[in-house]
């Protein structure tokens, strides 16, 4: 089939559980392929990531020839994932002072111990010949009371904020080709509602501190370094759909990879030691985030392809990292896989800064999960996916144990 419907076919649902083999027809046709809808689409490691460190690429929407519509106060409003410097890295600096010192990951560090007696509470029912669903018993509710009790929203009411976050994805997931009025718009007024929230909770500790992330927010003594209502709704939003979205996947995807290769989940039970290079393989082999949009601000040449100013260039992480130019054997799951410099948590001005939590939560929780996966199979496989192509990973996981 041809090259410039290849962002058409990787988004296409039918291909939701193995994009792999599409992604491997882009690097054949690569590095850059324009598509038929006038975007561009980028598979190969080296461009990728230095496109991801250009600061000539815009990762704000609003660079975009056509940008996206809406009201003008409501696209003025972005999380700093979706800004540029130096806007994004005075509201990223803001945003992770309540983690502690530069570099440091107190707050996290301090849950450790904490997330091991979650992961140890979820798995206690896990009993031999029981049919489990490894999402809805495990991989989401693990992240989901980590980052309640992080940012200090009540636990009882995740079912408001899980069906905000799952319209919320869906507005922000590649498409190509079909009319996303509706769907950008049900994405704002669901982003507006959980701003709405959360700000809420968070002026309800305002002089009246509670130990939590929305408290400190709340109650920054500088006034030079306190986000405005506008600038805490957006980042507290960006933090709990972060904070769980993608190490529900995370987790989820390496659970199914262990069970479809036994032997690496047999060398992880006799070594746990491992767990830390195994959750780096998975997310290089099995990422939770395949594709990022970035937005030249000039035109660029890209190994003699001129990305014009203002087009859409959608780089396909997911695919760098199965780049035999980048990784020895990159289709095999390896778990002892030395130099491993994937692009799982991206790269750049916009790596992600909640990848020490989501490492510390995946090794975690499989290592709560491995002791009960000897003899397990699965239900089905594959596994039904969640609709979202850009944040990927399966909506049920069924195992028998």
């Amino acid at each position: 089939m041809p090259a410039d419907t290849l962002l058409e076919r990787i988004t296409d649902y039918a291909n939701r559980s193995n994009p792999y083999p599409l992604y491997a027809e882009l690097r054949d046709a690569g590095p850059v392929v324009q598509q038929a809808d006038g975007s561009y689409l980028i598979g190969t490691f080296h461009e990728i990531a230095a496109l991801l460190h250009d600061p000539r690429m815009s990762a704000d929407p609003r660079s975009l020839t056509t940008p996206p519509a809406g009201p003008p106060e409501e696209t003025a409003r972005l999380p700093f994932l979706r800004l540029d410097d130096p806007e994004h890295h005075r509201l990223r600096t803001l945003a992770m002072r309540p983690f502690g010192p530069p570099h440091t990951p107190d707050r996290v560090d301090a849950m450790r111990g904490e997330i091991v007696e979650i992961t140890e509470e979820l798995s206690r029912s896990f009993q031999p010949g029981r049919e489990i669903d490894v999402v809805d018993d495990f991989a989401y509710p693990l992240p989901v009371t980590v980052i309640c009790r992080l940012l200090g929203v009540p636990r009882e009411d995740e079912p408001r904020f899980r069906e905000w976050s799952d319209v919320i994805v869906a507005s922000a997931d590649v498409t190509t080709g079909e009319d996303t009025t509706e769907r950008d718009r049900a994405g704002r007024q669901a982003r507006y509602e959980m701003g709405a929230y959360l700000v809420g909770l968070a002026e309800q500790r305002r002089g009246r501190p509670t130990g939590d992330m929305l408290s400190a927010f709340a109650n920054e003594p500088d006034p030079a370094k306190r986000l405005t209502l506008e600038e805490l709704a957006e980042t507290a939003v960006l933090l709990l759909i972060a904070g769980h979205e993608t190490t529900v996947n995370l987790i989820t995807n390496g659970v199914l990879t262990l069970l479809r290769q036994p032997e690496h989940l047999d060398l992880l039970r006799r070594e746990p030691g491992l767990l830390p290079r195994a959750v780096e393989e998975l997310l290089r082999y099995e990422p939770p985030v395949h594709m990022r949009e970035r937005i030249p601000l000039t035109d660029l040449d890209v190994s003699g392809t001129t990305l014009p100013e203002g087009a859409s260039v959608v780089l396909a992480l997911a695919s760098g990292n199965r780049d035999p130019k980048r990784f020895h054997e990159p289709d095999r799951f390896d778990p002892t896989r030395p130099d491993n410099e994937h692009l799982g948590f991206g790269s750049g001005i916009h790596l992600c800064y909640g990848a020490p939590l989501a490492r510390l939560e995946a090794q975690a929780a499989l290592g709560a999960l491995i002791p009960h996966l000897g003899a397990a199979r699965l239900v089905q496989d594959p596994p039904p996916y969640r609709q979202a192509a850009m944040l990927r990973g399966p909506r049920h996981l069924a195992v028998q144990l």
